[in-house]
């Protein structure tokens, strides 16, 4: 931040956001708001093989569905956006409604920017091979996008995207296809369904995961050195949502309306997902602005990790992230009193005085333990498939390249040494 607190620059622009269970029957009604007729749905095979997923969208959708595209992919191969856009051409689609989690969002934001381009996109996806990258035409109009998000993730409220840089994996053979990026403040959805009965159908694993990354952006959120008061308040109360929701969600419990099945949503304590949605949604509020990206170390580590193996990156951020956090403490103040506050950590130290610096650090790494544990997530990275020891080295220079790294807190320089320590810390 700013040598004053005080002193700051907030850009965001997001998309309607709706939050409430059955919230997915209204999707129609958004799309008619904005004059959309033809809406195509871009999911993964699983969700668009669920009826309890796919089928209260495409009743929201109503006569507005043209059809759905079921292949998006975790690996986000930018042929499968080809496909998806060319698709969207054929059914004429002036809008895109993105159901699932990160890489059904990503695709998405991809296929639209695709189709803002003149050309077919095949010819647009094989000049972004070359150069390098993708982006949106200057001239061009991405297609609208609404989300329906089903991880917790925190993915959507976003104007960036990722995706691997080939066709498939026949021209990715040797898994050494560049990873890119695009970002456009066009891309962010023009609205947002958050609906809790949709992600009471994720399985219980890929929520939990999904809820560690989602948790970690709230983290990052306050330490970063591109933190506002805004996105302080946004976070704080985020964070304190998740921090006593989260852990209801790994043995089933919470995962139902709350107790008068009225869809009170976050302020009923009896409905704890509701809770961590709404969580979610704050925690990621604001992350996404042009020239001031909020996330930094711990999702560094968490490219580095992902890029090296075939692993989730809340996963990977569940091994990481109290090892991050100690060496942040241990060279900067990373604004622990804030992470302490949101996190609900005694303010009190030892003979009723107030808690030191040493306190408050380790009582915000005790509360992301015990909401990793409570998720059922990895302590070590040596739980992780696919990660061995020898590959830490390469992992903590793939980290120290990482874009995110420019935005640790002020006054903190982490070297390669470094964060080759951190992960040796969470071996």
């Amino acid at each position: 931040m700013s040598d004053s607190e005080h002193a700051f620059e907030f850009e965001f622009s997001p998309g309607k956001i709706r939050c409430e269970r059955g919230g997915v029957a209204g999707v129609g009604d958004e799309l008619a708001r904005r004059g959309l007729e033809r809406a195509l749905v871009v999911c993964g095979s699983t969700v668009g093989s669920t009826p309890e997923v796919v089928d209260p969208v495409r009743e929201g959708v109503g006569d507005r569905l043209v059809g759905v595209f079921p292949e998006t992919t975790p690996e986000k191969y930018l042929g499968t956006a080809v496909e998806g856009a060319e698709r969207a051409d054929e059914e004429n689609a002036d809008a895109l409604v993105a159901l699932g989690g990160g890489s059904s969002l990503d695709t998405a934001k991809v296929v639209s920017a695709l189709r803002s381009h003149d050309g077919p996109p095949e010819a647009v996806a094989s000049d972004a091979i070359e150069n390098g990258s993708l982006s949106v035409a200057e001239d061009g109009e991405p297609t609208p996008i609404v989300a329906v998000p089903t991880t917790l993730a925190g993915a959507d409220l976003s104007t960036v995207a990722g995706v691997t840089l080939a066709m498939g994996p026949e021209d990715d053979r040797d898994g050494e296809a560049p990873g890119g990026g695009i970002a456009d403040p066009r891309l962010m959805p023009t609205a947002l369904c958050y609906d809790a009965d949709l992600f009471a159908t994720t399985p219980e694993s890929v929520l939990t995961a999904s809820a560690m990354n989602g948790f970690d952006k709230g983290l990052e959120a306050l330490y970063t050195r591109n933190a506002t008061p805004i996105t302080d308040g946004t976070a704080t109360r985020g964070l304190r949502l998740l921090r006593h929701s989260l852990p209801a969600l790994a043995d089933g419990r919470g995962r139902g309306a709350d107790a008068d099945g009225d869809g009170a949503g976050a302020a009923n304590p009896d409905d704890p997902l509701a809770q961590a949605v709404t969580g979610t949604i704050l925690v990621q509020y604001g992350v996404s602005t042009p020239g001031q990206y909020k996330l930094s170390i711990v999702h560094a580590f968490g490219h580095g990790l992902t890029e090296h193996a075939d692993v989730h990156q809340g996963r990977a951020h569940a091994a990481v992230v109290p090892h991050v956090l100690r060496y942040l403490f241990e060279g900067v103040d990373a604004r622990r009193e804030l992470l302490a506050e949101a996190l609900a950590v005694p303010a009190g130290g030892s003979e009723g005085r107030g808690a030191s610096d040493e306190e408050l650090a380790d009582g915000v790494v005790d509360a992301v333990v015990e909401v990793r544990d409570g998720l059922g997530l990895p302590s070590r990275l040596r739980d992780l498939d696919g990660i061995e020891r020898d590959d830490l080295p390469e992992v903590a220079e793939t980290t120290a390249a990482d874009g995110l790294m420019d935005t640790v807190p002020d006054g903190l320089d982490p070297t390669t040494d470094d964060l080759l320590a951190v992960l040796e810390a969470a071996w």
